[in-house]
């Protein structure tokens, strides 16, 4: 699955134990008449998928759907959903692509004057 959003929020990088890592960050989903504020996990290899983009890139984050059942201490039996997330690209304008090192190419006519052709 996919979704394309904002990114609200990114959370460190979190240890669970010593061989699990998690971080979380947050898009934002303006493509309905109410927007949906969304949390996405990143896990163990993926916490650094998060580290190229900053809060308000435009991105389209792939993800899978993940459900478990927990039992308390209690006894008592929860449910949880995550998204976890394993892809994310940047789709936002121009704007937010580096500018090249070099220069733009102009090309100029045999008079100086700048050359508007296609080709």
């Amino acid at each position: 699955m996919d979704i394309t959003g904002t990114i609200k929020v990114i959370h460190k990088e979190e240890k669970v134990n010593d061989n699990f890592t998690k971080r979380v960050f947050v898009i934002t989903d303006n493509s309905s008449q109410y927007p949906q504020i969304i949390p996405f996990e990143l896990v163990k290899d993926k916490c650094s998928l998060i580290d190229k983009f900053k809060v308000g890139d435009e991105v389209k984050v792939h993800f899978n759907i993940r459900g478990r059942e927990w039992t308390n201490p209690k006894g008592e039996i929860k449910y949880f959903t995550s998204l976890n997330a394993w892809r994310i690209e940047n789709v936002g304008s121009a704007q937010n692509v580096p500018p090249s090192s070099e220069p733009p190419v102009e090309t100029f006519t045999s008079k100086g004057e700048e050359d508007d052709l296609p080709f």
